[in-house]
């Protein structure tokens, strides 16, 4: 392997005008393709296998005018609704948001259904749609009907996919990442040439990945999620890589290697690390495929296929560019900054510091990356609701009057389906469903029930008294499908199911704990395998895996107490507390566990390098911490900026994994690489490197390419008496 990426690198380095054409040639092709046949998020959520999506297929097939698919039209006058005047101008507003596209009926405010509160000054109407997903012409078309009451000084909003149609698309918050990793890069090679070039491949790597999402788009489901989380793993990951390489071969310049050679050895030695880094990122992210939702899946997908191209562009476009550059990598000086040669400096005494007293160190961090991990145990998973959303959205002002109007159990609405096995439900059945469906403690109301034209499926509408948050709500749900609803039905020849989006959140917040176990042992299974490959040791993977799991857990921790908690909600811009949404938990899992392993690979790479070059442990520990340091930590605060920048969207989901990633981050380098990694390996000594001889004959040869060390690294640190 160290073998083939050093022929890849010098020959991107003799030949570099060649790769350079076909990256272009990939670049251009993404975006013809993705302009011809892409497609647009699609945020269809599925959940195999569930009782909440047997009752929507069935609904869907069986009984599509009550589809799951629908929208809310708030209204609200303080004249009141039932105003004749006011009234007839609703009444107009309904008619024409019937004949609107897609919309396969509207169910309005007034008749034996009515919705009007108590007070008479707010009422909605239902908009049942065709599809889940919300057009252009579907929105112009609904503000077009709500226009004339609005201009009356009727307040209108709208909750649901057509509520979020109107939302702005935001974005940009990366751009911040970028100009912080600007100025790192600028500290860490002193050079403008050196320091664009990092930036530029991840760039051209992240527009082929957001074009092959987009190409996807156009084939299966990928939600705008998907997009966003390989946005901020590419970008992260991206610039570290080619940092790495970048850092290497100006080292091998300084040390007289002709700039090929220079190249190829970077690519043998650190580029080999890159490839292993990211293939366990990799691995760990494609790992969320066990947890059978499909959306979750996707975005795992997503990121993946980031990582993958960035991980290329930095073994084979970076060394192409440098390749054309030649010498005039570190052309461009910036005044005031002094390049400053890793393996001497703070890095270096600090290595020195924890190697006398590994065990304190040790005792010490992991006591604090506990502590840090104890609200992890009170996470309450929930998907953030339109009352999580900012102040002023139209959603969220529609949440807000609902809940006013008829209680917080109006957001968060269960639908009952009554399914007869043999020909028509039999009369007054499903009447009978509602009326002891609504005596049940925790149900505010059930709706009358309605009946498709076989006559052989029926739903009720069951609305709680709790919102879907609130821990209440599904203990509810839990009650009616495991004891009221089957002694209703037992012996009549139904079939029942509860649905609807509050159903569905509950069944996915199951699901993933149920796979959660599968998901742990798939995910640090296949990490540790491909760990023990590349440093031939049993100890250093099973350390690595313990130590990362550690970092999660106190970055669960954080994401808890931020978030759940509310502590220091207010300082990122989060107006109330959320719960943590279900799939945030694994798929950060995956992506953390992967990340810390990257910087894993990078350091404990470099201490297999020099333990195989003089067989002395501890001295190894000591030369690995300060030849990588410095870089480690570098690269380490751009993807912090870049992780961190999108804590600044308004999106919570979004904030969430800001947060989780870049604080998961800041702890793995600072307490975990700097302080566990060198404590820990310095207790271990020779037995860190052990491995079974039955087993050293099984594995195959990945040995990193030792002779590429600057013989000056062997001399970088004196070992303390």
């Amino acid at each position: 392997m160290s073998t083939l990426l050093y022929r890849v690198g010098r020959g991107a380095g003799r030949h570099p005008w060649r790769i350079v054409a076909l990256w272009m040639v990939a670049a251009i092709a993404a975006i013809f393709l993705n302009s011809a046949v892409g497609g647009a998020p699609d945020e269809t959520f599925r959940l195999p296998g569930a009782e909440s999506q047997r009752g929507a297929d069935l609904l869907e097939e069986r009984f599509p005018e009550q589809s799951l698919f629908t929208s809310n039209v708030v209204f609200h006058d303080d004249r009141g609704l039932t105003d004749p005047a006011v009234r007839r101008a609703v009444e107009l507003v309904i008619r024409d948001l019937a004949a609107g596209p897609h919309v396969m009926d509207v169910a309005g405010p007034f008749g034996p259904a009515s919705t009007v509160s108590a007070d008479g000054t707010t009422a909605f109407a239902t908009i049942a749609y065709d599809q889940e997903s919300t057009t252009d012409a579907m929105l112009a078309s609904a503000d077009a009907a709500v226009a004339p009451l609005r201009a009356d000084g009727v307040e209108v909003a709208y909750d649901g996919s057509l509520g979020y149609a109107t939302a702005n698309g935001e974005g940009g918050t990366e751009i911040i990442g970028i100009l912080i990793a600007v100025v790192v890069l600028a500290i860490v090679f002193g050079s403008l040439v050196a320091m664009s070039l990092p930036i530029v491949v991840a760039l051209l790597a992240i527009l082929i990945g957001t074009s092959t999402l987009g190409i996807l788009s156009g084939v299966v489901a990928v939600p705008q999620i998907a997009t966003v989380i390989g946005l901020m793993l590419g970008l992260g990951v991206g610039i570290d890589y080619a940092l790495f390489v970048l850092s290497r071969h100006r080292q091998n310049l300084e040390a007289g290697m002709p700039v090929p050679e220079a190249v190829g050895h970077a690519n043998a030695s650190v580029g080999l690390s890159v490839l292993f880094a990211g293939s366990t990122v990799i691995l760990a992210i494609v790992g969320v495929q066990v947890s059978g939702i499909p959306m979750l899946a996707m975005m795992g997908w997503g990121a993946a296929i980031m990582v993958a191209v960035t991980m290329l562009a930095s073994l084979t476009l970076l060394p192409a560019v440098l390749g054309i550059l030649r010498t005039r990598v570190n052309s461009l000086r910036i005044p005031f900054l002094r390049q400053r040669r890793d393996g001497g400096g703070l890095t270096s005494r600090w290595a020195r510091t924890v190697a006398r007293k590994p065990a304190a160190y040790a005792v010490g961090a992991v006591l604090v990356l506990v502590a840090l991990s104890v609200p992890t145990f009170s996470m309450r998973l929930a998907f953030p609701d339109a009352g999580n959303d900012p102040q002023g959205a139209t959603t969220r002002v529609a949440y807000d009057l609902m809940a006013e109007a008829y209680g917080p159990g109006t957001g968060s609405p269960m639908l009952v389906v009554l399914e007869s096995e043999h020909g028509p439900l039999p009369g007054g059945l499903a009447e009978e469903v509602a009326a002891e469906t609504a005596r049940v403690d925790g149900v505010q109301s059930t709706s009358p029930p309605t009946f498709n034209a076989a006559g052989d499926v029926a739903v009720v509408g069951v609305t709680p008294t709790s919102s879907s948050q609130d821990e209440k709500t599904s203990a509810l749900l839990d009650r009616l499908r495991t004891e009221t609803l089957p002694e209703l039905v037992d012996g009549r020849g139904l079939k029942v199911q509860v649905t609807g989006g509050t159903a569905m959140t509950d069944d996915v917040s199951q699901r993933l704990q149920d796979r959660m176990p599968l998901f742990l042992a798939v995910v640090i299974g296949l990490s540790f395998l491909l760990l023990v490959v590349v440093f031939r040791s049993v100890v250093v993977p099973a350390k690595a895996a313990l130590l990362n799991i550690l970092s999660i857990g106190a970055a669960y921790g954080v994401v808890v107490a931020i978030f759940q908690w509310g502590w220091g909600a207010d300082l990122i811009g989060l107006e109330e507390t959320v719960p943590i949404m279900p799939l945030a938990p694994m798929l950060m899992f995956a992506i953390l566990f992967g990340l810390s392993m990257d910087y894993e690979v990078f350091l404990l790479s470099r201490m297999r390098e020099q333990y195989l070059r003089h067989g002395d442990a501890r001295r190894a520990v000591l030369e690995g911490v300060g030849a990588t340091g410095r870089v480690i930590t570098s690269a380490a605060v751009i993807m912090i900026a870049v992780f961190a920048s999108f804590i600044l969207a308004t999106d919570p989901t979004t904030k969430m994994f800001g947060v989780g990633l870049s604080v998961a981050v800041l702890l793995d380098v600072t307490l975990g690489r700097m302080v566990l990694v060198p404590a820990v390996m310095t207790l271990l000594g020779e037995r860190a490197w052990w491995l079974p001889a039955w087993l050293e004959r099984r594995l195959p040869a990945v040995d990193l390419d030792t002779e590429t060390v600057d013989e000056a690294d062997t001399s970088l640190l004196a070992v303390p008496p």
